[in-house]
């Protein structure tokens, strides 16, 4: 598959594969026409951090990068889990970078403006760092400093802009949930037209690879979500109404998950999303998904399973290869409708 190396959202695809596992090539445009009225989309609003900050290991003079990894305590923006490397920039490949000067407890981190302090290691390779300094001038400093994370597929630097969605709130997202780049006003407006509902969620997506294949596989990280009152009662409405709930990310889908009750419902306020959602976790709310494309063995991919067996992911996967499906943040898009409760109701696929 190919590596999509720059926002652009006009030539974007979408692969859309229905309960019975029919499958269509689309424009992402025609997302517009393809739910029917009583259905809710729900989006995640996160918007990301600047959370790659360089600067220099203090007790030996050596520059260094750290990436924010997960947050320590829900929103606190002077304490996060990180990862770190050496010298060098996003141009090299994140497996291939210099790895960071020896971290101990203690250690002093100058970033910028910023006064970072080792706390403690966690795991080889993530650790976790204090801040020096409140919340305001914490949060000034990474804003003034900080750039976003960046993979060497991107080659030219990104800008905060090019990693905030159109619905973009709260910066709590250390990657963005690129899910998201889907949506567009037009999209929404459609929707709105054709009785389509739309809610959010705030969602801290984490971030998508620390180059060490022993910490990736833990991915993804406990992430913090906010779920509106508005939207919890929106799902009450639709699913009384026999409607859809479809999500835009993954970062949804853990959210909505992890607030499930039994009857499909979902609690309203603060929580922590933990864990993998497998082949083997029983979705409660979430009836379809349109997700970014991923790769067989990312924590993304594995999601999906709960969604779609093992034959019909294999044709996707062949599908992205076969029609050149780009990968990555600002790549092509697929949407996924479950089999189960698809009787009564049913998602149409087909551009109108």
């Amino acid at each position: 598959m190919i590596a999509a190396q720059r926002p652009d959202r006009r030539s974007a695809k979408l692969l859309t594969i229905d309960a019975d596992g029919r499958m269509q090539h689309l424009p992402r445009a025609a997302l517009a026409s393809l739910f029917s009225p009583g259905d809710l989309v729900i989006a995640n609003d996160a918007a990301t951090l600047p959370a790659s900050l360089m600067g220099t290991h203090c007790a030996s003079g050596q520059p260094i990068e750290v990436r924010f990894a997960a947050w320590v305590s829900v929103y606190d923006p002077t304490r996060f889990a990180a990862i770190a490397f050496g010298a060098g920039d996003h141009h090299t490949r994140t497996e291939d970078r210099i790895p960071p000067p020896p971290l101990s407890p203690g250690d002093r981190l100058e970033l910028g403006p910023l006064v970072a302090i080792v706390e403690r290691l966690d795991l080889p390779g993530l650790f976790r760092l204090r801040f020096m300094g409140d919340r305001t001038s914490v949060l000034a400093g990474i804003a003034r400093h900080g750039r976003p994370i960046q993979y060497a597929h991107m080659p030219e630097p990104l800008a905060l802009w090019d990693v905030w969605t159109r619905i973009a709130a709260d910066p709590i997202a250390l990657e963005a949930p690129s899910a998201g780049f889907a949506l567009d006003w037009h999209t929404q407006t459609v929707w709105r037209q054709r009785g389509v509902g739309f809610a959010t969620v705030t969602h801290a997506a984490g971030i998508s690879s620390t180059g060490d294949p022993t910490l990736d596989v833990l991915f993804p990280f406990d992430e913090p979500y906010r779920i509106p009152e508005r939207t919890a009662a929106a799902i009450k409405h639709t699913k009384s109404k026999d409607g859809r709930i479809v999500a835009i990310g993954t970062t949804v889908v853990r959210a909505l998950e992890s607030a499930a009750k039994a009857d499909g419902s979902v609690r309203a306020g603060d929580g922590v999303a933990s864990g993998r959602i497998t082949r083997e976790t029983p979705l409660h709310v979430v009836d379809a998904i349109l997700t970014g494309v991923h790769q067989p063995g990312d924590s993304h991919f594995e999601l999906l399973r709960a969604f779609a067996n093992d034959a019909v992911l294999d044709r996707i996967s062949a599908a992205f290869a076969r029609h050149g499906y780009r990968t990555h943040e600002f790549g092509d898009s697929v949407l996924i409708v479950r089999r189960q409760r698809m009787a009564r109701h049913v998602i149409t696929t087909r551009a109108r």
